[in-house]
């Protein structure tokens, strides 16, 4: 029997009938001009990987930075293109074959995740902390992050010069994942931006100068926390896919208000089961609340924060929290606006305990960068708070509470990398006494970020928790605005007992030295500083800016 038989008969078999002969393959439609910020980011990241490949070791570092430095500048222009040319409002649109969304949230959150990673990347590449080894410049990474720590082939490495110069195309990859996280229009394009933005963090945790083993340590626990909650995530799809009969956010959206007209008979005996469904989106919501930091997904933070190399943890603090904040976004207010009302008792419960937690947590810390970290999930919890407002105006709200916490974040880790012992950076909190004495400027600087994270008015914090309180009392959830209050004032205890202690302590003698960095830190920390009084003295534009920005694309 010829092949052409056998194959005939398979398929009347199967009750699938050849295509006709003058049917033709339809090719996808890619809007590759509007996917433009993306495909520049990823280009220049496959470009960065050749040049560790290619280019002498010698020339890799100024290549990679000049590299990675014009690839966000050029995709935020790109943003701001797109932008201008209307497709945040009256172009807005589903494109690449209805994977990623065109529309004002994506565009204004892409712009905020590019400009933070941008100065973030400059204190990536800050040489002038550490003092030179071997008359080298070095940097926060390891010279040869392969190889053991202590080993006879790290001490060869140090002195030779080596320098992890990989962690540039890391970061371009890691913010190509970002910028497609919240933009993403089905579960599966949600899924691959997580794991592209995800694994790339997983290493750059891993690769510290200094406390080696800490920083090892910081990867394993983010990455296997990181893995278990991408199986929730992927586990809640493949519930929501029998749900649905599809990975779409529009035809799930369909599904749940009952407007759907067609049903897949293959899934006729599961579609329209609310238990699917409802432990589906729950899950889908636990892998989203792990990356964002609330609580009781958080315990990875504080861990991951303290070990990472702190241009990392900065830079992880600030570009992830704005991505997993964008796609939960989309998710409930495009994915599930039907269940608003199953799910607002549990993102009550979330957004209460994520905003106590993190601030009665944080006034035990003794590090630094531990106090940070509680001090980011009690954040989370205020834009939660914003997120359960489910009105337009608590979309805009969190989009400019995001952008105002973003630069706030990198910031004050920029400060944290200056303050130096012999042991690398001085994390401790006693180390912090009498600061304000031996530099006031930089404990001054320091004083403004915690400031806006205590949300004093006149900083940028004020105006942020502002908009998202009022949002959420308009929105019905005045009970959480009073949880809100009552965490903002635990948290101010502890952000200003950091002030007292860098202004109104003797310093002590063996204390630790402010290193003075290269103009790269200095650009990082100066514009962290000007957005912080900028948006807490004249927010208004930047709030009119998000509200235009603030509607999604269905």
């Amino acid at each position: 029997m010829s092949a052409t038989a056998v194959h005939s008969l398979w398929t009347m078999a199967s009750g699938v009938t050849s295509a006709a002969p003058d049917e033709k393959f339809k090719a996808p439609v890619i809007e590759y001009a509007q996917l433009t910020p993306v495909l520049i980011v990823i280009g220049v990241a496959v470009l960065g990987v050749l040049v560790e490949a290619f280019v002498p070791r010698r020339a890799r570092y100024h290549t990679q930075v000049f590299l990675a430095v014009v690839a966000l500048v050029a995709a935020f222009a790109a943003v701001v293109g797109l932008a201008a040319g209307g497709y945040g409002t009256t172009k807005a649109h589903i494109a690449a074959m209805g994977a990623v969304a065109i529309d004002g949230p994506a565009l204004f959150l892409q712009g905020t995740i590019l400009l933070t990673s941008l100065v973030a990347v400059f204190t990536f590449a800050e040489r002038r902390l550490d003092p030179a080894s071997h008359g080298n410049r070095v940097d926060s990474f390891a010279a040869q992050a392969a190889s053991v720590p202590g080993s006879d082939s790290e001490k060869a490495a140090v002195k030779a010069g080596f320098t992890t110069t990989e962690v540039f195309p890391l970061v371009l990859f890691s913010v190509a994942g970002m910028l497609v996280f919240p933009a993403a229009n089905d579960l599966l394009t949600l899924f691959v931006a997580l794991e592209v933005f995800s694994l790339p963090l997983y290493l750059l945790c891993a690769v510290a100068r200094r406390k080696r083993l800490m920083s090892q340590e910081a990867a394993v626990k983010y990455f296997l926390l990181g893995a278990f909650s991408s199986a929730f995530l992927l586990f809640g799809i493949a519930l929501i896919y029998g749900y649905a009969g599809s990975v779409s956010y529009a035809r799930i959206a369909s599904v749940v208000d009952g407007s759907i007209q067609k049903i897949d008979p293959a899934l006729a005996d599961t579609m329209g089961n609310d238990a699917l469904l409802l432990i589906g989106g729950a899950m889908i919501l636990t892998g989203l609340l792990f990356k964002v930091g609330a609580v009781p997904f958080h315990m990875w933070t504080p861990d991951v924060y303290q070990g990472a190399p702190t241009p990392v943890t900065g830079f992880m603090a600030a570009a992830t929290k704005v991505a997993a904040f964008g796609a939960l976004l989309r998710l409930l207010y495009v994915v599930l606006p039907g269940l608003t009302w199953d799910l607002r008792p549990v993102m009550w419960g979330v957004a209460i305990v994520t905003m106590l937690g993190g601030a009665i947590v944080a006034i035990t810390q003794t590090d630094i960068k531990r106090l940070l970290a509680y001090s980011s999930i009690a954040h989370a919890g205020f834009i939660l708070a914003g997120v359960i407002a489910a009105t337009p105006e608590g979309i805009s709200s969190v989009l400019f509470y995001l952008a105002t916490y973003s630069f706030v974040t990198v910031g004050a880790f920029a400060v944290v990398t200056l303050v130096r012992d012999a042991g690398g950076e001085a994390t401790h909190l006693s180390k912090w006494a009498g600061l304000g004495r031996r530099s006031p400027l930089v404990a001054a600087v320091f004083a403004v970020f915690l400031l806006a994270f205590a949300g004093i008015p006149l900083t940028s914090g004020f105006s942020g928790k502002f908009a998202v309180f009022k949002a959420a009392a308009d929105g019905g959830a005045g009970g959480l605005v009073v949880v809100g209050v009552i965490s903002s004032a635990i948290a101010a205890f502890f952000y200003i007992r950091v002030i007292v202690l860098m202004f109104f302590s003797e310093p002590k003698a063996d204390g630790p030295t402010v290193a003075v960095p290269s103009p790269l830190t200095m650009t990082t920390i100066a514009v962290g500083v000007a957005v912080t009084l900028v948006l807490g003295l004249a927010p208004q534009y930047f709030l009119d800016l998000a509200s235009q920005a603030g509607v999604f694309v269905r």
